[in-house]
């Protein structure tokens, strides 16, 4: 019988992200606390550093490999490794096997780490099966399906799922949710006005809804959309809208930071 069968509670990694880091602390706190009540233990792994996405999208293999292999030596004795990004968890699911496919003491250490990254609320919803219970959330909310999870890792109906538990919460679904929100790591520096073409779009159509909020699972998408929102309602007078990774409705810990582009 293998450790994991033998232990009540499985043993999972939580790689927090280099935004989530940086920018919004409360959705670590608020993904641990998920983790948490879905029966395991969690730990957050010292010296997380990038996942090595932004230099791997521009073309520089040999730091985005680099990387990789430092992240892989930190998360390969875990049971899973859980992640609240789709885009880096998308990194270390399907690009680290192959960015050390030729290498042949680190393509199998790439591929056992990738076997068992899940993407937040596909973790909660497909393997521990988790019901959200005793979380409030009153008003209507809206979802953006970020490019990374929806297309590498499969994530869609998981959130939805797992909101589906939140008492007052009504769902609108976004017109072209499945639609790029015009971030995409560093095509929005590469390319500002076309990225910001989209961003508008994508607002337009967050505020079509009716939603108060906004909710998504990928740092980056929430803070572009946050950002062209709240320039919309200062500029045109639009209605402010507020903007949230679902971690933080799910887990009901909205009261530990405002909504993402606002100060306390």
């Amino acid at each position: 019988m293998s450790d994991t069968q033998t232990r009540a509670r499985p043993r999972v990694g939580l790689f927090a992200t280099c935004l989530v880091d940086l920018f919004r602390p409360s959705v670590g706190f608020a993904a641990a606390k998920l983790i948490e009540d879905s029966g395991c233990d969690v730990e957050v792994p010292e010296g997380q550093t990038c996942c090595g996405q932004p230099a791997f999208n521009s073309g520089d293999n040999a730091d985005a490999a680099e990387l990789a292999r430092r992240a892989i030596v930190m998360l390969e004795g875990y049971d899973y490794v859980v992640v609240p990004s789709g885009s880096c968890g998308g990194m270390i699911r399907e690009h680290y096997p192959e960015l050390l496919a030729g290498d042949r003491e680190w393509a199998p250490r790439a591929r056992h780490v990738a076997a068992r990254t899940w993407e937040l609320t596909a973790f909660l919803h497909e393997v521990r099966g988790l019901r959200i219970e005793g979380v409030r959330h009153d008003g209507v909310v809206t979802y953006h399906d970020s490019c990374s999870g929806l297309r590498e890792l499969g994530v869609k109906a998981q959130p939805r799922a797992l909101l589906a538990g939140v008492a007052g919460a009504t769902l609108k679904e976004l017109p072209g949710a499945e639609t790029c929100c015009g971030f995409g790591g560093t095509f929005c520096v590469k390319y500002p006005e076309v990225s910001d073409k989209m961003v508008s779009e994508k607002a337009a159509d967050i505020l079509a809804t009716g939603a108060g909020t906004l909710l998504a699972g990928d740092m980056g998408c929430l803070m572009n959309m946050a950002g062209k929102l709240k320039r919309m309602a200062m500029e045109q007078g639009a209605r402010p809208v507020a903007v949230r990774h679902v971690a933080e409705v799910l887990a009901g810990m909205e009261q530990d930071a405002p909504p993402i582009g606002e100060s306390k």
